[in-house]
């Protein structure tokens, strides 16, 4: 087995996934995307990335569904299990198992300050032991909120320039991250949770998603994480 720290110095660089494997797993992280969304997440062709989605539809691994007002692409169980059959295959060629768990791991004690900062900014206590609607009336308090979303920017970095120079798929989740914040400091508060949207609560979802999708863990069945 390679050596992961190895391949991380090796002149033929990260692993580059196939567009096929993309085109699937961008819809994975999506939850449902059309060929252009799917496209943009992975600064694909959106023609190819179409016609790889019309063929994964023949396999019976997307289906076409439609909520809220939009239509796109989903997973069907069988997708679902054959994206999870080839980032296997990818991650075990690569030899990266065993690094990209550790990531994993180190994701996992940083997973419950994400949720809750991002909790903590839609809602904060009414002064009578309850807890209302976050209005952004007390500086103090979103200031508090905003430090911790600072902290996990640097974890996110970390996590996803580490991951990103041996599986380049992972390589934008921290700017993705640092972009969303960089709106909310300029008063774009919703960037920190709205959906549909590269938020921060967004961009931290789905490299959770892309982690344990690249290592076939069910939420379910996720461990402790370390230290709690």
């Amino acid at each position: 087995m390679a050596n992961p720290t190895d391949l991380q110095d090796s002149p033929a660089g990260p692993v580059v996934s196939d567009p096929e494997l993309l085109a699937l797993h961008a819809v994975r992280l999506k939850g449902m995307a059309d060929d252009e969304t799917a496209a943009a997440h992975y600064g694909l062709d959106p023609e190819v990335v179409g016609e790889a989605l019309l063929d994964h539809e023949a396999r019976g691994w997307v289906t076409r569904r439609a909520f809220a007002g939009t239509r796109g692409w989903a997973l069907t169980d069988s997708g679902r299990a054959e994206g999870e059959r080839r980032l296997a295959g990818e991650l075990a060629a690569a030899g990266l198992g065993p690094f990209v768990r550790e990531r994993y791991e180190s994701f996992l004690a940083d997973n419950a300050r994400c949720l809750r900062a991002c909790t903590d900014w839609q809602l904060r206590p009414d002064g009578s032991g309850r807890l209302a609607v976050n209005d952004h009336g007390d500086p103090e308090w979103d200031r508090r909120v905003l430090d911790e979303l600072t902290a996990l920017e640097g974890v996110i970095e970390s996590l996803s320039d580490g991951l990103g120079a041996r599986l380049l798929r992972f390589d934008r989740y921290g700017a993705r991250f640092a972009g969303a914040l960089a709106r909310v400091r300029r008063g774009e508060l919703s960037w920190v949770d709205r959906v549909r949207e590269d938020s921060c609560h967004t961009v931290w979802m789905e490299l959770h998603e892309d982690l344990l999708a690249t290592l076939g863990i069910a939420r379910g069945e996720e461990p402790e994480p370390r230290g709690e």
